[in-house]
């Protein structure tokens, strides 16, 4: 099966916006067994985008377009591929009432611009969007005049392009819900396809290849597929087999896995390192402060993002400056003239003075120097001290971790998590 992807925005090409699209749907694509063969980003201009969609016509069994639904003069995709395809565009009332409706709720008058969204290219199927005004569309291209169906004896005899918002977390969801149910109608894979992750830390990918390898031999030969994907302290294994004995394959080469790499596995598929802890306190009935000074919250953030954090989060301390570690988490001046805001002394009353504050089962405190000024040769940009406290002592780790502020932090955050689960899971 042929599958592209198209990103609409002249915003991608200045290097305004991420294209997350392109990394999250091949993502999800091929989770479900579906490889994209194509992608292909473009600004927001008539030839461009006509031109796009015309090539993809001629080659695919699936286009995926992202963008260009919205209301404004630069949202033109839904015009354009109507106007490529030879279809008048018609007014959904549904659709419109529903727009209507999300600026009603808000206590907002709606521009008169927004109706255009609820423009809909005649015989396209709606997408229904909960989280945003502009509908998703799908049309099944048929006839396809850009494509010769005899060109090949594997061409598909149909065509099926959808347009999907730009915002991510409109788009997201109207995927799952819409795209994957018709996927699997219109292109029912020709086996079963199954798929597993395991995230894994603190170990390079080689040296997981190198652990796990021999041992999946067996399974390889049978039709497992194994893949690696590295990020900065993390290695993520792909576990997938098609055909009837795909589930048989997986689950046994997962338990080999596990078996080999035991609790340096902190999660599964999708899962991140703060549902994890939040799951693993819930189950254990413990609770979780913290004290920040070089990840300005981050930890926070993400601990909050998970939905039932409030039963075991009773909240943390951002404590940047040094008057604000000695005024909210009891750090002494005399540590802080000795031995500096970064350092293992400091990290260690830090987290012991939010533990005592919150009356919280753990503690968290992180300090560091996420640069790009401020390093000094015993303690260089990048030097971060994490503290775990609880009711085992306060214990500290020296990370070093030379990135740009925002890696900085992202990764101290992950890092600080990771101390903690490997404590609960391990204690």
């Amino acid at each position: 099966m042929n599958i592209e992807l198209l990103n609409t925005g002249s915003e991608l090409m200045l290097g305004r916006v991420l294209n997350t699209h392109q990394q999250w749907l091949c993502r999800r694509l091929a989770d479900l067994g579906y490889v994209v063969t194509r992608q292909i980003a473009v600004p927001d201009t008539a030839h461009d985008i006509q031109s796009a969609v015309r090539e993809a016509l001629g080659r695919a069994d699936l286009i995926i377009a992202t963008g260009g639904l919205g209301p404004t003069s630069d949202d033109v995709t839904r015009d354009l591929i109507a106007q490529l395809l030879g279809k008048k565009l018609r007014l959904d009332d549904a659709v419109l009432n529903h727009i209507k409706r999300r600026f009603a709720a808000r206590r907002l008058p709606m521009p008169k611009n927004n109706e255009v969204q609820a423009l809909v290219p005649e015989g396209a199927m709606v997408l229904a969007n909960p989280n945003g005004t502009a509908p998703g569309l799908a049309m099944e291209v048929s006839p396809n005049p850009f494509r010769n169906f005899g060109d090949s004896q594997n061409s598909r005899s149909k065509t099926w392009l959808v347009m999907l918002p730009g915002p991510p977390r409109e788009l997201r969801p109207m995927f799952d819900n819409f795209v994957v149910p018709l996927l699997r109608r219109e292109f029912p894979l020709a086996a079963p396809f199954v798929c597993r992750t395991l995230r894994t830390s603190g170990i390079a990918e080689s040296l997981v290849q190198e652990k796990i390898e021999v041992p999946l031999n067996t399974l390889a030969a049978a039709g497992l597929e194994i893949g690696y994907c590295a990020r900065t302290g993390r290695v993520d294994v792909r576990l997938s087999a098609r055909g009837g004995n795909g589930k048989k394959i997986v689950r046994a080469a997962e338990v080999i896995v596990q078996k080999i790499l035991g609790a340096q596995i902190y999660g599964f598929d999708d899962e991140e390192i703060e549902v994890v802890v939040v799951r693993l306190l819930t189950e254990r009935k413990k609770t979780l402060a913290l004290a920040e000074s070089c990840t300005g919250g981050g930890i926070a953030h993400r601990v909050t993002n998970v939905p039932g954090a409030s039963a075991v989060f009773p909240g943390g301390f951002v404590t940047y400056s040094n008057g604000s570690k000695q005024k909210f988490l009891g750090v002494r001046a005399e540590t802080l003239a000795a031995h500096g805001a970064v350092s293992e002394a400091v990290a260690r009353e830090m987290a012991a003075g939010a533990r005592s504050q919150l009356g919280a089962d753990f503690a968290i405190a992180v300090t560091g120097i996420a640069g790009p000024g401020g390093g000094t040769k015993e303690k260089p940009v990048g030097t971060v001290f994490i503290g775990l406290a609880g009711e085992f002592g306060t214990v500290v780790e020296r990370k070093f971790n030379p990135y740009e502020r925002e890696t900085f932090k992202e990764v101290t955050a992950w890092q600080a998590l990771e101390m903690l689960r490997v404590r609960l899971v391990c204690s």
